[in-house]
C-alpha cells in the first residue's frame, strides 16, 4: 500500500502545528502563532514518539505484510507499542530483535534556536500526513541549507505518523518481491523556506531503506541514502541507493532514480596486498550517510554497514555541480588521504557529518562503532580536523574533551536500565568566527541496552576550535559543552543555520580607531583583512557589520539581509598571507557608541 499526497505541495501556516498522541511534549515543542526564521540562528530537527501499546500487538507477526515472494520467517512482536517506561518491562524497541526491519513512523519538529544558548525560539511541526521520520532510524533527518542559502532541506516518508517497518519498505517505483516489508511509501524531499512555508517533493529513490540528506542547489537536489532490504541484487533496486539527484520542480511525478555516480570497492587497491579489492555486494558500497557542497564541488561519507569502505568520498569534478544530464558518467572517489581500509576491518571509522571551514580544513564527525565497550577507548570517535596539504589530507586531531565518551548520562522518566553511554557525533555545522576560531555543532550518537539504540535519548554539543591548530597538543584545551539533552520519548537528528544566514569566511579582520571629522560631520577608520590559510580566497570579498546600532548610517555601504555591509575593492583573489585594507565611514548624529562585529563572506 502506499499514501500519497501532491507531488510538490505548499502548506498553509495554519495547518503545520500538530500535537503527537503517546509521549507528552515537552514545553518547548508547543506551537506558535507565525513562525518566521531568523538569520543567525540554529535549526534542529528531532522527533516525538508518538505511539501507543495499540501501535503494535504482542503476538502478531512482524514484519507486518511480509509478502509470500520473500523470506518472512516466523518472527512476533514480543513486545507492544509503548515506549519504555519506570515500573513497566514493555519496550516497544525489543521488537527489533524479532523484526530486523521494526521501526515506528513519528512526526518531526523543527526547533529554531539561540546558537549559544540553545534556548527555543521557535518550534514548527511538520504536519504527519505530510512527512513523517522513522523514530528509531539514526541515520534520518539531516538538515541542510540550499546553496544560496534560502531554504531548509531534509528527507522523510510518505507515511501516516505510527506505521510498521516504513524505513525498509519498497518505494512504490521501485519494488522488490523479496523485500520482507511488502508496503510500499515514497521517500521524500521536504524544502522549508525562512517563512515556513513547505514543499514536498516525492522519490523511488531509496527503495528498501532510507534517504537521509538533501540539499537543493543548481535546481536538483543532491541526496545520500542506502536501499534495499531484500535477499537478491535487483538492478533497479541497487540504482535506488547512494547519491541520487532529481528536478526540484513543482508537481513533479516520481519517476525511476537516478543514481548520481556509482563507487565500487574495485576502484580501491588494498594497501595490504597491491591489488585491487574484490567486488563487494551491488550497491552497498554506496551506503552514504553524511553529505555537504563546498565550492560547488560534492562530498559524502560512508559510515556504517560491514561492506564498502567507511570515509569520505567527492562526487562529481572538483569546483562543478553535477547536473541530471550527465549523472551516470559522475566520478565517485575517495578524497586523497583518507582511510582505505574495509568498513568491517577491526578499527574502521564511523564518519558521518561533514563541515568545511575552507578548502583545506575540512571537520568530520564519527559515531563510534556502536559498541558499549569500545565508546571510552575510541581513539576516532567525536570530531576529527583534517588538514589538507599539498592536495592530500592528513588528520591533526580528534576532540573528545567533554563528550564524555562511555560514561552513561540519566534521563527523567526514562528506564535507569537503558541509561545512555555517548558514543561519537552524528550531524554537524559549523560557522567561522572573526577571531580565527570556528564553532562547531552536533548531534550525538549512543550505546545502550535498548532494543534499538537509535531510539536512545540523545544530545546536542558543541565546541569552539582555533583554526590554525594543527596539533593535538595545541587543542588539549578545547571542550564540548552540552547545549540541550533529549527528553524521554524525544530523539535529535540535524543541525543546520537558519535561511539566509551568512557564511563566514576564515579572513582576520582588525579595526583601527575612528576618527571625527567636524567639516564632514563624519567618524572614519580602516578595516585590515588578511588570509591567514595556506590558500587563496577568492572574492570579491565583502564585510558584513552585525550589531550597528540602528541610528548609525554606514556610509557608501550597501546591506546583506538587512545588515550594513561594506564591499571591500581589490579583493577578486586574496593569496595566503596576503592583507588588504579600505576605509570605513559613519554618520553618527545621536553620538551612539559605534560598536559591530565584522564577516567576510563572499
Amino acid at each position: 500500500m502506499s499514501l500519497s499526497l501532491n507531488n510538490f505541495k505548499r502548506v498553509p501556516l495554519a495547518a503545520l502545528f500538530a500535537i503527537a498522541g503517546g509521549v507528552a511534549l515537552p514545553a518547548f515543542a508547543g506551537p506558535v502563532a507565525a513562525p518566521t526564521l531568523t538569520p543567525g540562528n540554529l535549526v534542529l530537527t528531532r522527533s516525538l514518539y508518538s505511539g501507543t501499546a495499540a501501535t503494535v500487538t504482542i503476538g502478531e507477526a512482524l514484519p507486518p505484510d511480509c509478502p509470500a515472494t520473500a523470506a518472512c520467517g516466523t518472527g512476533k512482536a514480543t513486545n507492544n507499542g509503548s515506549y519504555p517506561a519506570i515500573g513497566s518491562a514493555n519496550n516497544v524497541w525489543n521488537n527489533d530483535l524479532a523484526d530486523g526491519s521494526f521501526g515506528v513512523t513519528s512526526p518531526i519538529f523543527i526547533d529554531e534556536i539561540n546558537p549559544s544558548s540553545a534556548a527555543v525560539l521557535t518550534t514548527i511541526a511538520i504536519p504527519p500526513t505530510t512527512l513523517t521520520t522513522s523514530f528509531s532510524s539514526k541515520s534520518e533527518l539531516a538538515v541542510n541549507l540550499s546553496l544560496d542559502r534560502q531554504y531548509l532541506t531534509l528527507m522523510g516518508y510518505v507515511a501516516n505518523q505510527n506505521t510498521l517497518d516504513v524505513s525498509n519498505s519498497n518505494t512504490p517505483g521501485v519494488y522488490d518481491p523479496t523485500n520482507p516489508v511488502g508496503d510500499s511509501y515514497y521517500r521524500a524531499v521536504l524544502q522549508i523556506d525562512a517563512n515556513a512555508a513547505l514543499q514536498v517533493t516525492e522519490t523511488n529513490a531509496y527503495s528498501g531503506n532510507n534517504g537521509r540528506a538533501a540539499i537543493l542547489g543548481n535546481g536538483v537536489y543532491y541526496m545520500v541514502g542506502n536501499s534495499n532490504n531484500g535477499s537478491g541484487t535487483p538492478a533497479n533496486v541497487v540504482a535506488a541507493a547512494g547519491v541520487q539527484i532529481t528536478a526540484a520542480t513543482p508537481a513533479q511525478t516520481p519517476v525511476a532514480p537516478t543514481e548520481l555516480g556509482i563507487f565500487s570497492i574495485t576502484q580501491v587497491t588494498n594497501p595490504a596486498t597491491g591489488q585491487p579489492y574484490a567486488a563487494d555486494k551491488a550497491g552497498k558500497d554506496n551506503n552514504f550517510r553524511g553529505l555537504t557542497v563546498f565550492n560547488d564541488t560534492v562530498y559524502v561519507s560512508k559510515g556504517s554497514g560491514s561492506n564498502g569502505i567507511n570515509t569520505v568520498y567527492q562526487v562529481g569534478n572538483a569546483d562543478t555541480l553535477p547536473v541530471l544530464s550527465d549523472a551516470p558518467n559522475a566520478p565517485i572517489a575517495i578524497l586523497p588521504g583518507f582511510p582505505v581500509t574495509l568498513a568491517k576491518a577491526a578499527g574502521a571509522a564511523n564518519p558521518f557529518g561533514l563541515w568545511f571551514a575552507d578548502a583545506d580544513t575540512l571537520y568530520v564527525a564519527d559515531e563510534g562503532d556502536g559498541t558499549a565497550a569500545d565508546a571510552a577507548t575510541s581513539k576516532m570517535a567525536g570530531l576529527e580536523k583534517w588538514i589538507r596539504s599539498a592536495g592530500t589530507w592528513h588528520l591533526a586531531y580528534v576532540l573528545q574533551n567533554g563528550l564524555n565518551l562511555g560514561v552513561s548520562y540519566g534521563v527523567a522518566n526514562y528506564p535507569p536500565a537503558l541509561n545512555p553511554v555517548t558514543d561519537g557525533l552524528r550531524n554537524i555545522t559549523g560557522t567561522v568566527n572573526a577571531d580565527g576560531t570556528v564553532t562547531v555543532w552536533g548531534v550525538t550518537s549512543t550505546v545502550s541496552a535498548n532494543g534499538d539504540q537509535g531510539a536512545d535519548p540523545n544530545k546536542l554539543v558543541a565546541i569552539t576550535d582555533t583554526l590554525s591548530f594543527a596539533s593535538a597538543a595545541q587543542a588539549a584545551n578545547e571542550q564540548f559543552t552540552t547545549l540541550r539533552t533529549a527528553v524521554a520519548g524525544e530523539v535529535l537528528r540535524g543541525v543546520s543555520f537558519t535561511p539566509n544566514s551568512l557564511a563566514p569566511l576564515p579572513v582576520t579582520v582588525t579595526t583601527s580607531g575612528l576618527l571625527y571629522n567636524r567639516r564632514t560631520q563624519t567618524f572614519s577608520g580602516t578595516l585590515s583583512l588578511t588570509n591567514n590559510r595556506p590558500s587563496a580566497i577568492s572574492g570579491p570579498l565583502t564585510v558584513v557589520l552585525s550589531g550597528l546600532a540602528p541610528a548609525i548610517t554606514l556610509i557608501g555601504g550597501t546591506s546583506v539581509n538587512g545588515t550594513p555591509a561594506l564591499l571591500v575593492p581589490g579583493t577578486a583573489t586574496l593569496a595566503s598571507g596576503q592583507s588588504v585594507s579600505t576605509t570605513v565611514q559613519f554618520q553618527d548624529p545621536s553620538l551612539a557608541v559605534i560598536a559591530f562585529t565584522p564577516a567576510v563572506i563572499h
